[in-house]
């Protein structure tokens, strides 16, 4: 929550269960427990798709560890089984990929 532009934080189990969540804007129990199921079934989709592509392509895609959507004023970005809402255009992406890399312990993102 202190990465800037961050609004709300929070932590799914792999089967898309809420572990826990923070928010400064106004997101209820529900609402974050439906964005954990959400972001559980697009990260079992790039699970999949990345296994498939890293076949494919001769290319490594694998271990997944991150995904980032953006639309309109907003941006998820997930790694491991941690996730964050943010308002993209204040959104440092170097230091939120940084900060979600160690909380999520997926290792070091290249420079």
């Amino acid at each position: 929550m202190k990465i800037p532009g961050v609004a709300a934080a929070g932590e799914f189990t792999p089967d898309g269960k809420l572990v826990n969540y923070l928010a400064s804007m106004d997101m209820s129990r529900d609402m974050a427990a439906m964005t954990a199921q959400f972001v559980a079934t697009v990260t079992m989709l790039f699970n999949t798709l990345a296994g498939a592509f890293t076949q494919l392509s001769k290319m490594k895609w694998i271990p997944q560890q991150g995904w980032a959507y953006t639309g309109g004023d907003w941006t998820v970005a997930v790694m491991g089984n941690w996730g964050v809402f943010v308002e993209t255009s204040k959104a440092d992406f170097n230091l939120l990929f940084k900060e979600l890399g160690e909380k999520a312990r997926v290792g070091p993102i290249p420079a």
